[in-house]
């Protein structure tokens, strides 16, 4: 039974590490997966943890090959996966509130992109602009559509997370 729980983990952190990338390159052809104005739809599965804790690794994972292939600096690889972790860590342990499961991530982006397209880029926008524009980005994108993924997965929880376990009540 752990080899079939480990197998399963592996495949559904694998599987939300290829959709944040997919989500990720399909929404750079808009350019809007990087730089100060960015809405990068793939943040909406920063609300899978409330669901499984294999969302917190493939987040991190689909995060870092993203900022990869988009031909991110370094210091974003490193640094935007690591608001994205931070993100997903902070969503699994809100997952029992009915809203403020979104905000890690939201937060946690805010908070460290501006840092880093100031000082790895070198965009000479204000901290508290670029605080706003990727805050608003991250607001669309975990807390209108997570919100609205979280509301039909929910539907759904019991065949595609049925042996996490521990889900939402809601």
């Amino acid at each position: 039974m752990e080899k079939k729980r480990s197998a399963l983990f592996i495949t559904q952190a694998a599987m939300i590490a290829a959709i944040y990338v997919v989500m990720t390159l399909f929404i750079n052809v808009f350019n809007l997966a990087n730089g100060a104005i960015q809405v990068r739809i793939s943040e909406a599965l920063t609300i899978l943890p409330v669901f499984t804790t294999a969302a917190i690794p493939g987040l991190f994972i689909g995060c870092l090959l993203s900022n990869t292939l988009t031909g991110c600096v370094i210091w974003d690889i490193i640094f935007g996966s690591i608001a994205t972790l931070l993100g997903a860590l902070g969503s699994r342990t809100l997952r029992h509130t009915k809203f403020l499961y979104t905000l890690p991530p939201v937060i946690s982006n805010a908070v460290i992109v501006p840092l880093v397209l100031k000082y790895a880029y070198g965009l000479g926008d204000a901290y508290w602009y670029l605080f706003a524009t990727v805050g608003i980005g991250e607001i669309l994108s975990v807390c209108v559509l997570g919100t609205v993924l979280r509301t039909v997965l929910n539907r759904y929880k019991g065949v595609i997370f049925k042996d996490e376990g521990n889900h939402t009540a809601d």
